[in-house]
C-alpha cells in the first residue's frame, strides 16, 4: 500500500496542528493506513500541497487547491471529531 501524504495546517504551525496530526495518526494507524504528516503554518500551505493527498487546516483557507481540504477544528472543539474521523479515513481510501 502506498503512503498518503496529508498536510496538517494551523495558525502558526505548532499548538493546534499537533494535536490534530497526533489524531489523524492515531485513526490511520488503526486503520491500517501508511500516513506520512506534514505539519505547517497555514500561510506556508502552498509550499506544502504539491503531491499531497489531503490538507486538514485548524483555520480559513483562502487559496483554493486541487485537492480535498477538511476542517480540523472538531479536533480542537471536541464537537463532531468522530466524523471528521470518518471523512478523513474515507478521503484517504479513496485515492
Amino acid at each position: 500500500m502506498n503512503t498518503k501524504k496529508i498536510v496538517v495546517a494551523c495558525g502558526t504551525g505548532i499548538a493546534t496542528s499537533t494535536v490534530v496530526a497526533d489524531k489523524i495518526s492515531e485513526a490511520c494507524k488503526k486503520e491500517g493506513i501508511n500516513a506520512n504528516i506534514t505539519q505547517c503554518k497555514v500561510t506556508e500551505l502552498r509550499g506544502y500541497a504539491d503531491g499531497a493527498d489531503l490538507i486538514v487546516t485548524t483555520t480559513i483557507l483562502k487559496d483554493k487547491y486541487n485537492i480535498p481540504v477538511i476542517s480540523g477544528l472538531p479536533f480542537i472543539t471536541g464537537i463532531g471529531e468522530e466524523q471528521t474521523i470518518s471523512q478523513i479515513i474515507s478521503e484517504l481510501k479513496k485515492s
